[in-house]
């Protein structure tokens, strides 16, 4: 038996409705190049979502746009029935070609696209959808009544939103409870610093996306590097154990087409980070 395990990454309840690890995997990269089209080695990708329960990770991020449906249909192909993992899921982009995502949050198409996320999925109820992107040519109070008809029509329970200011949180919370927020954030990129902080302080769980992202860090004798050396570890799970020691509402989801990465992904859970080489990364990764 393997001794890498999510659930060293301790826990968190989303939205006060379920509890997940708080090491998840974003299902981004299990379908075509440019996140468009069939996945190019689908046994391969199918492998690797087999192996997230043996890895203690119980939470998946997902979309409709990946693929798009793609990603979707290949996770319940895959794992349905669920058992103890929970799948989130995203609406609110069309696809028109690789590489290419336009905000279309008009109402009826965010309602048309959670019930067919639910049933490609396989769910009664999708545990969490996310409004991938707040279209600015559609009133965002429209959008949110969208998300709480969705919530009370039990298609959805849990809700979030990504990419979106304080404002646009406190906005949507006038609405509907705010679960969850999908912002990227990483070791070199803060510019989120402000929505983790208001969602540390009340409870909504934080999902970075592009967590692995260090850019000059990773060169060797930089700071990333020389951790990762000291930890028997790579840049990359390092940086996730730096995520996971920023918050405890802050939920990585890496995201990998490929077994053997997931479990590299998935051992960063055991890795611990001093105070020290925390604020080193920390500072680090500030360019400071």
């Amino acid at each position: 038996m393997t001794t890498v395990n999510a659930a060293q990454s301790g826990r968190f309840r989303i939205g006060g409705a379920f509890e997940v690890n708080r090491l998840g995997f974003g299902a981004m990269r299990i379908v075509g190049r440019g996140v468009w089209g069939p996945s190019a080695d689908r046994a391969e990708a199918l492998k690797t979502l087999r192996r997230l329960p043996d890895l203690g990770v119980d939470f998946i991020d997902t979309a409709d746009s990946y693929g798009p449906n793609f990603s979707e249909e290949l996770i319940r192909e895959a794992i349905a029935p669920y058992g103890k993992i929970h799948v989130g899921t995203k609406g609110g982009l069309a696809r028109t070609g690789p590489n290419i995502w336009i905000p279309l949050g008009r109402p009826e198409y965010l309602i048309q696209q959670a019930h067919t996320s639910r049933w490609r999925l396989g769910v009664e109820i999708i545990d969490l959808w996310q409004l991938h992107r707040i279209d600015s040519k559609v009133p965002a109070k429209e959008q949110f009544d969208a998300i709480a008809t969705l919530i009370k029509d039990k298609v959805i329970r849990c809700a979030g939103l990504s990419e979106v200011s304080v404002a646009e949180i406190e906005a949507a919370g006038k609405v509907f409870p705010v679960a969850a927020v999908q912002n990227r954030y990483n070791l070199t990129d803060r510019t989120s610093e402000a929505a983790l902080d208001h969602c540390a302080k009340h409870g909504i769980g934080f999902i970075p996306w592009f967590p692995l992202n260090a850019g000059e860090l990773t060169k060797e004798g930089a700071a990333l590097d020389a951790i990762a050396r000291k930890h028997k570890a790579t840049p990359g799970q390092i940086a996730l154990a730096w995520l996971l020691k920023r918050s405890p509402v802050m939920l990585p989801i890496p995201g990998t087409g490929k077994a053997a990465h997931l479990e590299e992904n998935v051992g960063a859970a055991s890795i611990k980070l001093s105070d020290d080489e925390f604020a080193t990364l920390d500072r680090a990764g500030r360019g400071g």
